[in-house]
């Protein structure tokens, strides 16, 4: 959920156009310079892969790029941070697409 007015300890809420990305066959409305982390969580979709040996979901840990537990596949391409990866209007996003090792 995204914070939707301001208030007294808040400044002025801002956004950039809407857009619309789509998170493994779902519409998701968005917002120019908000990252796919940010899109995601805010349409209530907190799983972005699964661990490797035990299966478990994970999702955004430490917001900056450094632990690597939010990683989706973006256009076709494998494994780009969600946090630190701005939305593009038309975005393909799919979640757990990571190859499993055995």
């Amino acid at each position: 959920m995204r914070i939707q007015q301001s208030s007294s300890l808040l400044p002025a809420v801002q956004r950039g156009h809407l857009v619309k990305i789509t998170v493994d066959g779902r519409i998701v409305e968005a917002y120019e310079g908000e990252t796919i982390a940010a899109a995601m969580l805010a349409a209530g979709i907190y799983v972005f892969r699964r661990s490797r040996k035990h299966n478990e979901p994970r999702s955004m840990s430490c917001g900056m790029g450094s632990c690597m537990e939010c990683l989706v596949t973006v256009n076709g391409k494998d494994s780009l941070r969600a946090c630190t990866t701005l939305v593009i209007d038309g975005m393909l996003i799919e979640t757990c697409k990571e190859v499993k090792h055995e």
